[in-house]
């Protein structure tokens, strides 16, 4: 493959990945949560950094894995002893980032590891880090590592869609049937930090956040129904890498920046021009119905 199908393919699995973990964040109501666990890794990364010195292994995402639950416990914590949820989960993940950010100025300084590659990912380098891989040959670690990740999100989505399904939309009754909706609940963090830091070298906290959000809120824009939901979201963060990559280039600037700022687009589209809750829908037909 040629090095712009590498860095394309790279960041549609981020899109495809983060869009259908993201539609449980919104339906759950749980949104900055997704900000929040995108900034906490970075504390987790540079811990296990500091543990082992060595800037890749499995070391790391356990470290990002153990940060994302840590933020998750913190803001549950906080929030059952009567502070706002949304008050918890910006105290929770300004005070973790920012122990991560003075850790990496003051310990990790000469490594490569900085506050602007965490921010934005270094996805034009992802090319060059390549792995042989039996049955397959050299591929770049990243885009190894998000496939993996990719099959995980799928695979964990079908083996407990009923669980997550109901917990999202009816916890209360989702514990009246014995659903663990507590286990549920940090399973599917421990999937949104390994999925977040699987992207989180490549791509960087910002794109990160946005494909995590916004394809999810796009596609919740035209539907109601979950599976066409999650098929929208994907396929949203998928157009959203691709459109972002040929309009940096256009611009010379950042790849990251720029598939972010693409997302907003689909958004805008969604928000503007879905059939039922668009704006221009409630324009031309504001006396329609709603489906029974």
């Amino acid at each position: 493959m040629s090095y712009t199908a590498w860095i394309l393919l790279t960041a549609s699995l981020v899109g495809l990945s983060c869009g259908l973990i993201g539609v449980f964040l919104i339906l759950r109501k749980m949104a900055m949560m997704a900000d929040a666990i995108s900034h906490t890794v970075l504390l987790g990364i540079v811990t296990a950094f500091l543990i082992t010195r060595e800037l890749s292994g499995v070391h790391m995402l356990i470290g990002s894995i153990i940060a994302g639950l840590l933020t998750a416990v913190l803001v549950q914590w906080f929030h059952s002893r009567g502070v706002q949820q949304d008050a918890s989960i910006g105290v929770v993940f300004t005070t973790m980032f920012a122990i991560g950010v003075i850790l990496i100025a003051t310990q990790a300084g000469n490594a490569h590891l900085d506050v602007k590659h965490a921010l934005m990912g270094e996805i034009t380098f992802v090319p060059w880090n390549k792995i042989t891989v039996p049955l397959i040959g050299e591929i770049p670690e990243a885009t190894f590592i998000l496939i993996v990740v990719l099959i995980v999100v799928v695979v964990a989505i079908l083996a407990f869609y009923k669980e997550w399904k109901i917990t999202s939309f009816d916890p209360a009754l989702a514990a009246s049937i014995g659903i663990p909706v507590m286990f549920m609940h940090y399973l599917f963090m421990s999937l949104v930090s390994v999925t977040t830091v699987a992207a989180f070298d490549a791509v960087g906290a910002i794109m990160v956040v946005a494909m995590l959000i916004t394809p999810a809120a796009a596609a919740y824009l035209w539907t109601d129904r979950l599976p066409i939901m999650l098929v929208l979201s994907g396929t949203f963060g998928v157009v959203s890498a691709i459109a972002g990559y040929y309009v940096a280039a256009w611009l010379d600037t950042s790849i990251s920046g720029s598939m972010a700022f693409a997302t907003g687009l689909v958004f805008l589209v969604s928000f503007l021009g879905s059939p039922k809750h668009g704006v221009l829908a409630r324009y031309f037909h504001p006396y329609r119905m709603p489906d029974a």
